[in-house]
C-alpha cells in the first residue's frame, strides 16, 4: 500500500493494488465516492476507515476533459449536487448510457451534456484509440452462462457504439457494464466520404438534445438512433451511421429480364434499377425499408435507387396510373396525390387503416384509398384475377402455436365484411382477406326490390343504410347500390331469398312477407320503411324484418327500471311523451320501449343504439331487485314524506327542514348551497338536499363506459370524470375502473328535463351539441339546451352555485346572467380588476354593486369541503382543508404565502401549513 494525496478528502488515503488488500481493508460492499460503482482494485482507501473509496481511474480523472467526441466545449468534472440547476438536486441522466446517477459528472453547461466518469473516460480512450488504456476491458465472445449451466448468445444487449445487437460478434465487455463490438473500437477518428466532400466526417457522440429535431442518416435515410456513435459534420448538420459510412457502394444490378435497367421515376434525381427477387433486394437493403409511394414494406419485384439514397418503390406502385377511373366509383375519377391533410395522415375508406404516403383521392366525395386498396378492388371489379400476382388462393386453416391447424375466424372479408372461417379465400401477403365467392359476384344485378334501375357493385361512399335489413352500412367495403335513387343493399342481403314466414319470440303470431313494395311506418321501431316488410294480419302490425327479433325486455343504463317493448300505447290524457335520450317526441301509435313504473319512454333506435348500454332480460319472470336505498326512514308525515331519516354515511339522525340557521351552508353531498327541501342534523353541522339523500348506494349511469355499477363513496379527494372539478364530497365510484363522478353531475345527467334558476324553460342534455355556452361563452361538445329558445349551458356552468361568498364583499354574492348597469360603458371585475364581458354570467352584490368573474369568486377548488380531514399526508398530525382569505402564513413546502386553499395541521400548537397545490397528487390531474 502506498500513501497518496487525499483528493479533497479530510483524511490521508492509501493506494490498494490488489483484491487481497482490498478485502483486508473493506468492511462489506463499498462503492466509489466519485462514480458510485462497486469498488475494485486498484483503488484508494481512507486510512481512518471512514468509508471513503476511490477507483484509481476515477481519482486520476482530469478536472477538465477536452473530449474528441465533443470538441466544441470542455467537459468539467463536478459534483452533481453543486450544479446550480433544479434538475440536478436528485441526480442526472448520463447522455451516453442513459442511466441515472447522483455522484460526480462530466458536465458541459453550454450543451447541458452529462456523462458518467466511466462513460467519459471510456469513450475518450475509444476516440484516441488507446485500447491499451482500457485495463478493465477484456476481449471476449458474447457467450454467457445461463442458470442451468449452458451457454447461450446474449442478443438482448447492444453495442454502445453502433447500438446494434451484440450476438454473433466478438466484443468488449468491461466489468462496469460496457458492451462494444471490436470493430467499433477500431473505427478511424476522421473519414473522407464521397457523399460529403466539403469537410471530413468526424467520429462523434450523437445525442438528440444537440439538434432541434431528430435527423436522418444521409445514406440510408433512416432516422438516427437517440444516442451512440455516428460520423458527422457539425457545421453542415450532416450525419451518417457508422455502418453506412463503412460499407462500399453496391454496383448497379442490371436485369436480363427487363429492357430498361435504368429508369427515372416521378422526378427522382438518381437512376433506378429493377430487382426481381428477394435475394437481390436483401443484398441492397440496409434494414427494413418502405416503398416511397405506398409506405408498405418493400418486397420484390421493386425498383431501387442506384445511388442508395433510400428510395424504393414497388413495381406495382411505379406503374399505378395517376388517374384511376374505378368501376366501384363511377361518379368521379380517383386522383393520385400526397396525403391531403395537414397532419399528413389519412384513413383509407376501404380497409379503415391509416396511411401517410401517396393516396388515391376523390375530393368531391372525400374518399381516400391506399394505392394497394384501389388497385386490388379495381382488379376484383374487372375480374382480373390473374393480375393479382401477390394473392394466393388458400383455405383459411392456419397453424396454431402448438402445431395444430385451426380455423382463424377473427378476420373479416374485405368485400362483404363477414367472418372468413369456413370459406376458401384470397389472402394476399399485404393483409387482404377475401372470400372466393366475393371475387365472383356479378358487377350488375337486377333486384326485385328495386325494379327502376339495375344495382351496381360499388363503394358505399355515403354510408347509407341497407334497404332490406335497415342496418347502417359502414363507409368501406362493397355494397350493391343505385346512386340516383340513393338505394343501397348489403351483398349478402341482395343474394338471399327472403323468407315468406318468420316466427317471432317477441310476438304471439308469426309474421308474413308482403310481396309488394309499399311505404310504411314500422310498428316495431317507429321508423319509416319502403321495401321489405312483414305483417301480422291478426294484430294489424307491419314491421321491418330485423324488428321481428327485437328483445321484449331490456335493462338499460339510461334508466333505473326495466324497459318493456310495446307496439303501441294507450294514453288517455293525450300527453306528448318525449324520448329520455334524444328528447324528441315518441309516436305512441308505433313501437317503443317504456317503463311501467315511472312512465319513462324511449325510441327503439335510441335504446338499442349502443350495445354496451343495455342487457337483454332473458327470464321475464325474474323479480327485478330495486337499488338499495341510502336512507332508513324513521318518521313520516301524513303525506308519506320522510321527516326523520338515518343516512348510512352519517352517525346522527337527519330531520327534514326548515333550517333555522339560514341557507348559507352547503350540502355535504354535492357542495352546492342548501335550498328546500333538505335534511339537516340537529347535533352537528351536516346538511343534505332531499334529492341527494335519496340517491341509492349503487347506481348505473349512461355516461360511464364500464358495465360495472357505481358505488356511493365519501371523504375521498377525487377528480370528477365529467366536470373535471376536484372535490372531496360524496361521489359515485366505478367498481371496475375506479373512476369517480360527483353528485352534481350524476343528478344533472339523470335523463329528463332539468330546471335552471337562471332560465324559465326546462333544459335537456344533448350529448353531441356543438355551440356556445351562454354562461361562459366556451364551445360545447355536449350541453344542456332549451327547446324553446337558443339557451345553452355547459355541464360545469349548469352546476355553478347560485350564491357564494368572497372577501371582496361582506354580503352574499348572487350568480347573475345579465348586466343592467347601462350607465357604465366598461365592465370590470372588482377582484382581478380586469375587464369582463357583460353578456357572460358573473357574481354580483346588489347592495354594494360589486361584480366579479365567476372564476375569481369560486377560485380553483370551489367543491373542496373546508375543515375536512385529508388522509394522504406525511405529516404526523391530521391535516384539514382551510381557505386563507386574510392571513397568509408561509407554506412549509415552497415558503410562499399560503393564499387560497391550503392544508393546515389540526393541532393548534403545530403551525404546519402547506399550499394544496404543493401536495396535490398528480393522479388527480389525469386517469
Amino acid at each position: 500500500m502506498e500513501g497518496s494525496n487525499n483528493y479533497g478528502h479530510q483524511h490521508p488515503l492509501l493506494l490498494i493494488l490488489n483484491e487481497d488488500q482490498l478485502i483486508y481493508n473493506q468492511s462489506g460492499v463499498t462503492h466509489c465516492s466519485r462514480c458510485g460503482e462497486k469498488v475494485s482494485a486498484p483503488c484508494f482507501c481512507c486510512v481512518d476507515h471512514c468509508g471513503f473509496y476511490l477507483h484509481k481511474v476515477c481519482a486520476e480523472a482530469p478536472l477538465e476533459l477536452n473530449h474528441p467526441f465533443h470538441h466544441d466545449h470542455p467537459l468539467l468534472l463536478m459534483d452533481s449536487h453543486l450544479i446550480t440547476k433544479p434538475n440536478y438536486s436528485s441526480g442526472y441522466i448520463c447522455n451516453f448510457c442513459d442511466e441515472e446517477d447522483n455522484k460526480f459528472v462530466y458536465h458541459c453547461s453550454c450543451c447541458e451534456l452529462d456523462l458518467h466518469i466511466k462513460c467519459a473516460m471510456f469513450t475518450f480512450n475509444i476516440a484516441e484509440n488507446n485500447l491499451k488504456e482500457l485495463d478493465h476491458v477484456t476481449l471476449q465472445h458474447p457467450l454467457i452462462s445461463t442458470e442451468n449451466g449452458d451457454e447461450q448468445l446474449e442478443d438482448d444487449s447492444k453495442c454502445f457504439g453502433c447500438r446494434e445487437p451484440l450476438a454473433k460478434y466478438t466484443h468488449f465487455s468491461p466489468d462496469c457494464g460496457f458492451n462494444l463490438h471490436e470493430k467499433c473500437a477500431e473505427l478511424p477518428f476522421e473519414l473522407n466520404l464521397v457523399c460529403h466532400r466539403e469537410h471530413p466526417l468526424v467520429l462523434q457522440f450523437y445525442s438528440e438534445q444537440f439538434y432541434s429535431e431528430r435527423i436522418s442518416c444521409e445514406i440510408c435515410c433512416r432516422r438516427t438512433r437517440p444516442r451512440g456513435f455516428v460520423y458527422g459534420c457539425s457545421p453542415c448538420k450532416f450525419v451518417v451511421h457508422i455502418e453506412c459510412a463503412s460499407q462500399s457502394p453496391l454496383q448497379v444490378i442490371k436485369s436480363t429480364n427487363h429492357e430498361h435497367p435504368f429508369t427515372l421515376f416521378n422526378g427522382h434525381q438518381h437512376p433506378l434499377f429493377l430487382m426481381l427477387n428477394q435475394e437481390q433486394l436483401m443484398d441492397n437493403q440496409r434494414g427494413v425499408t418502405d416503398c416511397s409511394r405506398c409506405g408498405e414494406k418493400v418486397s420484390a419485384p421493386c425498383f431501387c435507387c442506384a445511388e442508395h439514397c433510400g428510395f424504393y418503390i414497388h413495381k406495382v406502385c411505379a406503374k399505378a396510373p395517376l388517374e384511376l377511373n374505378h368501376p366501384f366509383h363511377l361518379n368521379h375519377p380517383l386522383l393520385m396525390q400526397n396525403a391531403p391533410y395537414s397532419s399528413g395522415m389519412y384513413i383509407c375508406n376501404f380497409c379503415n387503416k391509416s396511411g401517410h404516403k401517396s393516396v388515391y383521392r376523390c375530393s368531391s366525395c372525400e374518399l381516400d384509398f391506399h394505392i394497394k386498396c384501389a388497385l386490388f378492388t379495381f382488379n376484383i371489379a374487372e375480374n382480373n384475377l390473374k393480375q393479382l400476382e401477390h394473392v394466393a388462393l388458400q383455405h383459411p386453416l392456419i397453424p396454431s402455436e402448438n402445431g395444430d391447424e385451426k380455423l382463424k375466424d377473427v378476420f373479416n372479408c374485405f368485400g362483404c365484411r363477414e367472418p372468413l372461417a369456413n370459406y376458401t379465400r384470397f389472402s394476399p401477403c399485404r393483409g387482404f382477406n377475401l372470400h372466393e365467392k366475393c371475387t365472383e359476384i356479378p358487377f350488375k344485378l337486377n333486384h326485385v326490390w328495386h325494379r327502376k334501375h339495375p344495382l351496381v357493385l360499388q363503394f358505399n361512399s355515403e354510408g347509407l343504410s341497407c334497404k332490406i335489413c335497415c342496418q347502417v352500412t359502414m363507409r368501406r367495403g362493397f355494397v350493391y347500390g343505385c346512386s340516383p335513387c340513393k338505394f343501397v343493399v348489403h351483398i349478402e342481403c341482395a343474394s338471399q331469398s327472403p323468407l315468406k314466414v318468420i316466427k317471432s319470440t317477441n310476438h304471439e303470431h308469426p309474421f308474413t312477407l308482403l310481396l309488394r313494395q309499399v311505404p310504411f311506418t314500422c310498428d316495431g321501431c317507429g321508423t319509416e320503411g319502403n321495401h321489405v316488410a312483414y305483417s301480422c294480419g291478426a294484430c294489424n302490425i307491419i314491421i321491418h324484418k330485423n324488428c321481428i327479433s327485437l328483445p321484449r325486455i331490456i335493462k338499460s343504463k339510461w334508466h333505473d327500471h326495466r324497459l318493456l317493448h310495446t307496439y303501441f300505447h294507450h294514453i288517455e290524457d293525450f300527453r306528448v311523451l318525449n324520448c329520455l335520450i334524444c328528447h324528441d317526441e315518441v309516436n305512441t301509435e308505433h313501437g317503443s320501449y317504456y317503463c311501467s313504473k315511472c312512465n319513462g319512454i324511449f325510441h327503439v333506435k335510441c335504446a338499442l343504439k349502443d350495445k354496451d348500454s343495455y342487457e337483454i332480460v332473458e327470464n321475464e319472470d325474474e323479480i327485478e331487485m330495486p337499488n338499495e336505498s341510502s336512507i332508513i326512514v324513521i318518521e313520516s308525515n301524513d303525506a308519506g314524506e320522510a321527516t326523520k331519516i338515518k343516512h348510512f354515511k352519517h352517525m346522527h339522525n337527519l330531520m327534514l327542514g326548515p333550517f333555522v340557521g339560514g341557507y348559507e351552508n352547503s350540502c355535504d353531498r354535492c357542495m352546492l348551497p342548501i335550498s328546500d327541501p333538505f335534511y339537516y342534523c340537529s347535533e352537528c353541522v351536516f346538511s343534505l338536499h332531499k334529492a341527494c339523500a335519496e340517491l341509492p348506494k349503487m347506481k348505473n349511469v349512461w355516461h360511464h363506459d364500464c358495465k360495472e355499477p357505481l358505488a356511493l363513496i365519501s371523504d375521498k379527494v377525487f377528480m370528477c370524470q365529467q366536470c373535471w372539478h376536484i372535490s372531496n364530497a360524496f361521489a359515485y365510484e366505478c367498481c371496475g375502473c375506479e373512476r369517480k363522478i360527483c353528485l352534481r353531475c350524476v343528478i344533472a345527467l339523470i335523463p329528463g328535463a332539468r330546471t335552471c334558476l337562471k332560465h324559465e324553460h326546462p333544459l335537456f342534455y344533448y350529448t353531441k351539441h356543438n355551440g356556445k355556452c351562454n354562461a361562459c361563452g366556451g364551445t360545447t361538445h355536449g350541453a344542456f339546451c332549451c327547446k324553446d329558445c337558443d339557451f345553452v349551458l355547459h355541464l360545469r356552468c349548469f352546476s355553478l352555485p347560485i350564491t357564494a361568498r368572497h372577501k371582496c364583499d361582506e354580503h352574499l354574492l348572487s350568480l347573475t346572467h345579465h348586466d343592467d348597469n347601462s350607465y357604465s360603458e366598461h365592465h370590470y371585475c372588482d377582484i382581478c380588476e380586469q375587464s369582463r364581458n357583460s353578456n357572460r354570467w358573473f357574481y354580483n352584490c346588489a347592495t354594494c354593486d360589486t361584480s366579479a368573474h365567476v372564476y375569481c369568486v369560486l377560485r380553483q377548488y370551489p367543491f373542496l369541503k373546508l375543515r375536512s380531514i385529508y388522509e394522504k399526508n406525511d405529516h404526523p398530525h391530521p391535516l384539514t382543508f382551510v381557505m386563507k382569505k386574510y392571513y397568509y402564513p408561509d407554506c412549509d413546502k415552497c415558503d410562499e404565502p399560503c393564499e387560497g386553499m391550503a392544508l393546515e395541521c389540526s393541532k393548534s400548537e403545530c403551525k404546519f401549513i402547506v399550499h394544496w397545490d404543493c401536495v396535490v397528487p398528480t393522479s388527480l390531474w389525469g386517469w
